[in-house]
């Protein structure tokens, strides 16, 4: 059982210290509800991009040496990732190096330099990242499936942003959006695991007061109906890259449903047992590499399918797959596929939270994302407490005709 204390400190930023039995590491983590989904129009990429630049250095550790030398003088392992939903910074070290890391994650997170010419340098970076995703078929077809989606909002537009605005982003624009976005009020930090070199004497929140004061910032804007359209761009390959994205019924705001969500989406095409897993790959022999699994956004639940298979074989997989899951939504799962799901999700889900990086980045979405409860055990325990009952009516609240489809291949839109 973790010990979970938290605070909010004089910028409002959230401070939540999660202690965790048996590891010899601990994870640093600051999030902000300042993800693609946030940007205007004009800005979208701009969340990515600050992401990239803060690493450039702060006050105490003004150049980006400075903060990879002192990482790897602690042995930690330091990064950060943006979704449409989070951007968010951690760093994971040895226990005894806890207070080091903070100093050295708040310094160039909360006070970042943001030095015009580093910008400058780092937008190449950046369209260099933007244009290896181009060439990788399997990264454009997750572009693809959004757009097909959700169109022209927030949601259907990448988080990497395209080439041209890359090269548009001012500094001061940059400046604007974080003071726009990052909000101690929309944010949090997290301690999770070994925190016994961690003082209780405000030293902690001190250095956590280094992130600015600002005000909250207005929503996101809310998700949409789910689009049916059909998007492929036509390449001359051998193998084809198909998505199919489904909005369904479901409360994402209750725990319960989302648990629920889980396990559908495990015994539709998450595991090695799965339905999509055993007819799509293991009797049909139709490709390497078939799956399904459900994203819970803020405000909305998504499910999506994925393959990657010989060219020749899409048809009569895509037809398939939307085959099972009408289904599964006409004549419900098994009894005895929900209890295997059931326990292969608690399980995973438990081996997953023996690493303190797992645990933060769930805490900081329980905690930013939907405002709940971060203890890990909740969690596991919610997958142990899903019923046949409650996987069914997740099931029948998956329209198999309400489907987004992307592809990209030797295939035009017809096929689909």
């Amino acid at each position: 059982m973790p010990t979970i204390t938290s605070e909010t400190l004089p910028n409002g930023l959230p401070l939540h210290r999660v202690a965790l039995e048996g590891t010899r590491a601990v994870t640093i983590l600051v999030a902000f509800d300042a993800g693609a989904r946030t940007e205007r129009p004009e800005e979208n990429g701009m969340a990515h991009f600050l992401e990239h630049l803060v690493f450039k250095g702060g006050e105490k550790y003004d150049h980006y040496k400075k903060v990879n030398e002192t990482a790897e003088r602690m042995g930690g392992s330091l990064n950060a990732y943006t979704s449409h939903d989070l951007v968010a910074f951690h760093i994971t070290v040895r226990a005894e190096a806890a207070m080091e890391a903070i100093d050295l994650l708040t310094d160039f997170v909360g006070r970042p330099r943001l030095d015009a010419d580093e910008l400058d340098r780092e937008r190449g970076v950046v369209i260099q990242e933007i244009q290896r995703y181009k060439d990788q078929p399997s990264a454009v077809a997750e572009e693809l499936i959004d757009k097909a989606a959700f169109g022209d909002h927030p949601l259907g537009r990448t988080v990497l942003g395209p080439e041209e605005h890359l090269r548009s982003f001012s500094r001061e624009a940059i400046v604007a959006f974080r003071e726009r976005r990052w909000a101690g009020e929309r944010g949090g930090a997290f301690i999770v695991g070994n925190i016994d070199h961690v003082p209780a004497d405000g030293a902690v929140a001190e250095l956590f007061g280094r992130f600015p004061t600002l005000p909250a910032p207005e929503r996101f804007e809310p998700t949409p109906v789910l689009r049916r359209d059909v998007l492929v761009e036509r390449r001359d390959t051998n193998q084809s890259h198909l998505r199919l994205m489904y909005r369904p019924d479901v409360d994402v705001s209750d725990p319960a449903d989302r648990a629920a969500m889980s396990i559908y989406s495990t015994l539709l095409g998450g595991s090695m047992g799965s339905r999509l897993f055993d007819e799509i790959r293991e009797q049909r022999g139709l490709c390497y590499s078939v799956w399904a699994v459900d994203h819970a956004l803020a405000d909305a639940s998504i499910l999506q399918l994925g393959a990657g298979l010989e060219s020749s074989k899409t048809p009569e997989a895509y037809a398939r797959m939307r085959e099972i899951v009408a289904e599964l939504h006409r004549d419900g799962p098994t009894e005895e596929e929900v209890e295997r799901a059931r326990a292969y999700s608690a399980g995973r889900r438990v081996l997953a939270f023996e690493n303190t990086n797992a645990v933060a980045r769930y805490a900081a979405g329980q905690a930013i994302v939907f405002g709940e409860d971060i203890d890990p055990d909740r969690a596991i325990s919610a997958l142990d407490a899903v019923t046949f009952d409650e996987v069914a009516t997740i099931a029948r609240a998956v329209d198999p005709e309400a489907a987004a489809v992307a592809c990209v291949g030797p295939h035009d839109e017809a096929e689909f």
